[in-house]
């Protein structure tokens, strides 16, 4: 009993975690701080992967049912294992039998498989063989990268390859980079205690030792021994230093005392000649050394090494280069010339002497020789010698003859022409020399030899010319032609034409006629004949070539006398190129082959109206009028030239005649106008209501009545004259202007508001009407209401060059420019916009600048008389009298007729006889300068 309650009692005490293997990771003491470790007792002895496993021994029962573990735990996890239905675990169905649908199944899905890969195979493909090219072309393999140079390795000799220096060990840095041995010159006082023992103060010249000493070769610094004294040596080198301090120094204050002028010329003579990369010349200097070892008689390599020598600043050297490659070409021209021209003028001429006795027949090698020599004489005789050598050298001869005087020059061509007898310029320019009978042999002789050259042919025929036999020009061009055509030339018409040209710039008027006639028609089809023959007019005029043109319109009009435009085109070309009579004898050939075309015959009235024969003028219109009995253009110019000469009573009768027989708009404008002029205001009024009745619809009528009773004071009846006017004719512009104008003069700028919103409403997009109601309130001084306009109206009319300019000079100084760009953008060839720009460089004081505007302005747009008289005030103040005299003639050569300041002057009654300079001066007079 008491063994067993001892048992109990024991059972009882016992920690019930003694026997009981340690958990993981536990270890002993960790609340109290201490730290674990791991031993190899604790994970057992190490093991090799290819060990024989423990459980070798085990039981069979136990190494099957570990296999299934492992088979388990080795469960295949990879995506192609993947299953959509069943997972990892194979399929849900792979219990069941696999019948013959299964099969068909499986088959329909690989084909719908295979057929969808294969639908874009060859795209794909494509774009990875794309892919891998680019991706091989930027990451080369290193074979890939040196295979060149591989190949290139089987071209290296011997001697290449025992010249090739050692690596070394690619680690050792000092091994890799050598430097260079570095010598320090030892102290007098330790040389002087280590000569033996002995107190001297000498040194041996012949010692090692004595290099290392400045000044060792100086013959005061030796002892009558011949050693060196090494005190003197001291002394010397103090008294070196104190210069050298001396001369950068002030003795007294220390401050640099260094000349900045000379210093700064010191540096820039150290600057080497040429500023690229050393590095690169280094690498340029070997490529070129490799390339001359390895084809010693390639020239150019030598050529380029002497080249990059001289740039480099080494003459010496590139001339040593380019003569050893002589020695190595001798045939070679290039190099002997290049050779010349490094070498000094001395020695140039020793080079090419022994570069002629070895290329005898190079034609460059005997004109650089010519080149070199300084006295004709000697360049005689350089090229007489050369021509012994070469005689059928065109180049030398012509070299040669430019050297001699006129006698000896004929005798040298008449021996060129026999080495050469098919250089045309030798023969020609022998032709030149002779006397007449002997030009006229040579060329015929220059023909047999050369029987396919045009210049032979016009040669003559400028000959004959020249010598008075006329007859015989237009026969020589066309046996050429006919000769040239034999032997199988072609005959091009642009190259005939510009033989014209050039016979009629050397003075051959009527060669180069007879050319233009016997060419022009060659090649032509006949329905194109009249716009090609215009067109070689034009080309001929824009050439300068006049005669030629009058050749071709001649032409032209022989074929076509009946046509207006050819007669009208000719006169123009008359008009710009020709003389009055010129002119006047083709207006009266052109009235008789065209009589019904009334402007020919304006033109003949005008011609001799301007020259002041003014019977001739009403002669001349007199028979327009029979020829065209009711023209008002004949009419009007009748009464115009009267009026002009003061004929009044003269211009009243052929109105009324007018009137009678082609009562017309303009004939009832006219006789008013006369009228008005005449300060016959009743008559005037009298004619307009006539008028106004008659024609209701054209405006100028009710323009006129209504100034004319502005003129009178008579407001309210030009007021409504305006609004009846308006309301005939509502696209008449000038008319919606006219009276809102009046509205304002009244004072009424409500009224001048409405009409021109009336105008804007009728006739949308027009620039002039929004305009105007912009300076109306600007006028009013309310800037801000035009500015808000303005918008409004260059949103209406973007492209509105009036609004640009008139916005320009809206703005104010600092913002000008860059509203001239915004406008330049858009109107970039207006020339209201240029105008506005050229009077913004002349407020700005650039007058080079506002000169070249104001050209680009006038060059676009000669009618538009504003820009003129700009540019006519411009010149008056800021040109010369030369500036002002060419602005007025080209303003009256242009005659313009519009702008709003010349329209201003010109249409005022009582400026009705001015002419074009007396209107530009009024112009002038009212223009302001810009500001």
């Amino acid at each position: 009993m008491s063994n067993i309650t001892a048992a109990v009692i024991a059972n009882r005490n016992k920690k019930h975690f003694l026997g009981v293997p340690a958990p993981l990771g536990y270890v002993a003491g960790v609340g109290r701080g201490a730290t674990g470790f791991t031993t190899r007792s604790d994970i057992g002895p190490a093991r090799d992967a290819n060990d024989v496993s423990d459980d070798r021994h085990a039981p069979p029962a136990t190494k099957r049912k570990k296999k299934d573990e492992e088979e388990e735990e080795d469960e295949d996890l990879n995506d192609s294992n993947y299953d959509e239905f069943s997972g990892y675990s194979g399929s849900l169905f792979s219990k069941d039998p696999y019948d013959k649908d299964d099969e068909e199944a499986d088959a329909i899905y690989d084909s719908i498989d295979k057929r969808m890969d294969e639908k874009r195979k060859e795209y794909r493909d494509r774009r990875l063989r794309e892919d891998l090219e680019r991706y091989r072309q930027e990451r080369p393999k290193i074979q890939q990268q040196f295979s060149d140079l591989k190949r290139s390795l089987a071209s290296v000799t011997s001697e290449e390859w025992s010249t090739i220096p050692e690596v070394g060990d690619s680690r050792n840095r000092k091994q890799r980079n050598p430097r260079a041995e570095k010598f320090t010159p030892l102290p007098d006082s330790l040389i002087s205690r280590n000569l033996g023992g002995e107190s001297s103060s000498t040194l041996d010249p012949s010692s090692g030792l004595a290099s290392m000493v400045p000044g060792v070769a100086t013959p005061g610094m030796l002892t009558p021994t011949g050693d060196l004294d090494l005190r003197k040596i001291g002394q010397a080198r103090n008294t070196l230093m104190n210069v050298k301090l001396s001369q950068v120094s002030d003795s007294v204050t220390g401050q640099t005392v260094v000349d900045p002028k000379g210093y700064l010329t010191d540096l820039q003579s150290m600057i080497p000649t040429y500023g690229g990369d050393i590095n690169d010349i280094k690498k340029a200097r070997l490529l070129l050394k490799s390339v001359r070892e390895t084809n010693p008689n390639h020239p150019p390599a030598w050529i380029a090494s002497a080249r990059l020598e001289e740039v480099t600043g080494k003459v010496q050297m590139a001339r040593n280069l380019i003569m050893r490659g002589c020695e190595m070409n001798i045939q070679s021209e290039d190099l002997w010339l290049e050779a010349a021209r490094l070498q000094p003028p001395d020695t140039a001429k020793a080079v090419i002497a022994q570069a002629a006795r070895h290329i005898p027949t190079s034609v460059r090698i005997w004109i650089k020789a010519a080149d070199l020599e300084s006295e004709t004489k000697a360049k005689r005789r350089v090229f007489r010698k050369a021509l012994e050598h070469i005689p059928n050298s065109v180049r030398l001869w012509k070299a040669a003859v430019e050297l001699e005087n006129p006698d000896d020059a004929r005798i040298l061509l008449s021996r060129a022409v026999e080495c050469c007898n098919t250089s045309v310029e030798l023969w020609l320019a022998l032709a030149r020399l002779e006397t007449y009978e002997n030009a006229r042999k040579v060329l015929n002789k220059a023909r047999e030899n050369i029987p396919t050259d045009r210049q032979i042919w016009t040669t003559a025929a400028k000959l004959e010319e020249a010598n008075g036999n006329i007859h015989m020009v237009e026969k020589i061009i066309d046996r050429s032609l006919t000769s040239l055509t034999v032997n199988g030339v072609e005959i091009n018409r642009d190259q005939w034409f510009q033989e014209a040209i050039e016979a009629e710039k050397s003075g051959a008027v009527n060669c180069c006629q007879s050319i233009v006639k016997a060419v022009i028609g060659i090649g032509v089809e006949e329905e194109d004949r009249k716009q090609t023959w215009i067109d070689d007019a034009e080309f001929c005029a824009k050439e300068n070539a006049f005669e030629c043109a009058r050749a071709v319109y001649a032409h032209a009009l022989q074929i076509f006398p009946s046509k207006k435009s050819i007669w009208l085109r000719a006169a123009y070309f008359e008009k710009n190129h020709g003389t009055r009579e010129s002119l006047e004898a083709l207006l009266q050939r052109a009235v008789a082959h065209c009589p019904k075309s009334e402007i020919l015959w304006l033109m003949g009235a005008k011609s001799k109206w301007m020259a002041g024969d003014v019977p001739a003028a009403r002669g001349i219109l007199s028979l327009a009028f029979q020829a065209n009995p009711n023209s008002e253009d004949i009419w009007l110019a009748a009464v115009k030239l009267e009026s002009e000469n003061s004929e009044y009573e003269r211009a009243r009768r052929l109105l009324a005649k007018a009137r009678g027989s082609a009562p017309t708009p303009r004939v009832m404008m006219k006789s008013a106008r006369l009228e008005w002029a005449l300060e016959k205001f009743d008559e005037a009024l009298r004619l307009l209501e006539e008028a106004v009745e008659v024609f209701p619809d054209f405006p100028k009528l009710w323009m006129m009545k209504g100034q004319i009773e502005e003129q009178q004071r008579r407001t309210d009846d030009a007021a409504a004259t305006y609004t009846l006017g308006l309301k005939k004719c509502p696209t008449s512009i000038p008319l919606w202007i006219l009276s809102a104008n009046l509205e304002e003069r009244k004072g009424v700028l409500t009224k001048a508001r409405s009409i021109l919103e009336r105008g804007r409403l009728r006739n949308p997009k027009v620039a002039v009407l929004w305009l105007e109601a912009i300076r109306v309130e600007l006028r009013a001084g309310l800037k801000e209401i035009a500015s808000t306009m303005m918008a409004r109206a260059l949103q209406e009319c973007p492209n509105a060059g009036e609004l640009w300019a008139e916005a320009i000079f809206m703005e104010t100084k600092p913002q000008r420019k860059t509203k001239s760009v915004d406008a330049l953008k858009k109107c970039e060839h207006d020339p209201h916009v240029l105008l506005a720009v050229s009077k913004l460089f002349w407020s700005e004081h650039k007058f080079s600048k506002c000169r070249d505007w104001f050209n680009r302005t006038v060059k676009i747009d000669p009618d538009l008389g504003d820009a003129w008289a700009y540019f006519y005030k411009f010149e008056l103040l800021h040109g010369t009298e030369a500036q002002q005299q060419e602005v007025l003639d080209r303003c009256i050569s242009a005659e313009p007729t519009h702008g709003e300041s010349w329209c201003r002057v010109s249409k005022n009654i009582q400026n009705w006889q001015f002419k074009t300079p007396e209107v530009l001066r009024a112009v002038v007079r009212e223009l302001s300068i810009p500001i």
